[in-house]
């Protein structure tokens, strides 16, 4: 897991600008979350997974929009009228919150971490407050909770159990 993380995380610096700031990091790490979910889905042939994390992200940026539209709160920047929630931090969110979910915290905290810093890469940008990227992430979470079942690991499970006498040897199996 961590070598397939450390080996998404190479591939991107070639994207990254030589003097890119952090709106532009925190941009790229935000679109590289849910890509990085997918081929980790992908890799683990989670093909049912695969359709919750397009089911929750969908969901996520959906609803991101939606208050956006409804809400008109206005930037810090004074740019606009976009800011309550973070659209950008709804999508690193819903790769993170997705992984989480799906596989447990081994591969959502790291992500979560990401998805932390694409939040300080808005806030510090003046495009957000910390109450638009909160939001955000809370609706991603909300919907991975609701959508995306967690992964029963397959396979051969053995244990022993002692008891009186001697004990008891178990095998399971999962289909």
């Amino acid at each position: 897991m961590r070598r397939l993380l450390f080996l998404a995380s190479l591939l991107l610096i070639p994207a990254l600008p030589a003097r890119a700031g952090t709106e532009s990091i925190g941009t790229q790490v935000a679109i590289a979350l849910p890509v990085i979910a997918a081929g980790i889905t992908t890799y683990k042939s989670d093909w049912r997974g695969l359709a919750y994390l397009g089911l929750d992200t969908v969901a996520t940026l959906g609803t991101a929009y939606a208050l956006k539209q409804v809400v008109r709160e206005r930037r810090p920047d004074g740019s606009d009228f976009q800011a309550f929630p973070s659209d950008t931090t709804a999508l690193a969110a819903s790769g993170s919150s997705y992984l989480w979910a799906r596989y447990g915290w081994e591969y959502g905290l790291p992500a979560t971490l990401a998805t932390g810093f694409v939040a300080f890469s808005r806030v510090d940008a003046d495009k957000h407050r910390w109450h638009d990227v909160a939001a955000s992430q809370a609706i991603a979470i909300g919907f991975a909770a609701l959508l995306t079942p967690r992964l029963r690991a397959r396979g051969i499970r053995a244990g022993f159990s002692p008891a009186r006498g001697g004990g008891l040897v178990h095998f399971q199996y999962d289909f």
